[in-house]
C-alpha cells in the first residue's frame, strides 16, 4: 500500500520501478520488478540491473498481531530482510530509504524524538527496532524513517482511512480509540519529504510525520467532516480495556522537530492533509489503488 502511493506521488518526477513479491501489480507510470531479498546476492544483480539512483525500502510485516505470533518469520522479514537490502545498496553505493515505524517506544511520553532510546512493547516494535540498528551499522548513510502514514489502500490493503471512510459509507459501526494519539501524515507528503532529505544528502534517523498529534477517535471525527459523512457510525473505546490485544504503545506520537530545522519548514496538520485526501480521491486516485 506505501508502495503503490508512493509511485503515485513521484511517478511525474523520477522513473519509478515498483519492486513486488507475489503479487503481480501493474500502476501506470512506473515499471514492474519480481524482487527477491532473501540474499545479499540476490538482490544485488537486481540493482545491477536497474542500477536506481535510490531505494525506498517499504516492505515489511506490520500486523502486530500476526508478528507477535510469528516471531521467527517477523524478524526474517523485518530484520534480516532488510539487513540484506541494505548491504546490497552499500556495496553498489545507492542511497537507501528504510521504511520504520512509531512503535519503538513505551507510550508514556507524547513528541518523542530521535535521540530517545527505542523501548518497544512487542515483537513487532523490536524487529523494527533491531533493523535500524543493523541498517545503520551496515550502511551508515542510509536514511531510516520513521512515521505512520495513511491514503488509499489497494483492493487487498486498507489503509487506516479506509477503514473509517468504507465503515461510515456503508452505514457501519467503528470504534475508535479515545486513548491511542500518534502524529499522522498523507504518504504524498510523506514521500515529498523524504525526497526533500534526499536532496539534502540526509542520512541516519528522521521522524517523518504530521505535525499535530491527534487520537486515532478525533482522526476519525475529522474524516467523517472532510468526506461529509455521517459522525454518528464512529464509536469511542479505549485501548486500556481491550485485554484481547497485543500490548502496544499509547502515545505514539514523535517529534518532527529535526526534520522541520533541516528542511525549513512545517510538514503539514491533518486538517491538511485530509483536504489533500479528499482532493486525491475527488481526482479519481482512490479509485484507481482500490481496483489494484
Amino acid at each position: 500500500m506505501l508502495a503503490v502511493n508512493w509511485v503515485s506521488a513521484v511517478r511525474d518526477l523520477f522513473d519509478v520501478t515498483l519492486g513486488v513479491h507475489n503479487r503481480n501489480v501493474v500502476l501506470a507510470g512506473s515499471c514492474t520488478e519480481l524482487l527477491d531479498l532473501e540474499s545479499v546476492d540476490n538482490f544485488s544483480r537486481i540493482l545491477d540491473r536497474i542500477n536506481p539512483h535510490v531505494v525506498i525500502h517499504s516492505a515489511g510485516l506490520t500486523n502486530v498481531e500476526f508478528c507477535e505470533s510469528n516471531s521467527e518469520l517477523a524478524r526474517h522479514v523485518n530484520v534480516t530482510l532488510a539487513s540484506n537490502v541494505a548491504k546490497s545498496c552499500e556495496i553498489h553505493k545507492v542511497q537507501l530509504v528504510h521504511i520504520s515505524t512509531d512503535q519503538l517506544f513505551s507510550g508514556h511520553e507524547s513528541f518523542v524524538t530521535e535521540y530517545q532510546t527505542p523501548d518497544p512493547k512487542n515483537v513487532y516494535g523490536k524487529t523494527k527496532a533491531e533493523a535500524e540498528h543493523i541498517i545503520l551499522d551496515a550502511n551508515p548513510q542510509a536514511l531510516v524513517i520513521r512515521t505512520n502514514f495513511y491514503g488509499w489502500g489497494t483492493s487487498y490493503r486498507r489503509s487506516f482511512s479506509d477503514v473509517i471512510i468504507d465503515a461510515l459509507q456503508k452505514g457501519k459501526v467503528v470504534t475508535l480509540f479515545r486513548d491511542v494519539f500518534y502524529t499522522p501524515i498523507l504518504v504524498e507528503n510523506l514521500a515529498t519529504t523524504v525526497h526533500d532529505l534526499i536532496d539534502r544528502n540526509a542520512s541516519g534517523i528522521f521522524h517523518v510525520v504530521g505535525d499535530e498529534r491527534i487520537s486515532k477517535y478525533a482522526f476519525g471525527l475529522k474524516i467523517a467532516e472532510k468526506f461529509g459523512l455521517d459522525p454518528k457510525g464512529i464509536t469511542s473505546g479505549l485501548m486500556s480495556e481491550r485485554l484481547d490485544l497485543v500490548r502496544r504503545p499509547c502515545d505514539m506520537s514523535l517529534s518532527n522537530q529535526k526534520v522541520r530545522d533541516f528542511l525549513g519548514r512545517k510538514l503539514g496538520g491533518v486538517d491538511q492533509h485530509l483536504n489533500r485526501l479528499k482532493q486525491q480521491k475527488d481526482e479519481g486516485l482512490a479509485r484507481t489503488n482500490q481496483n489494484i
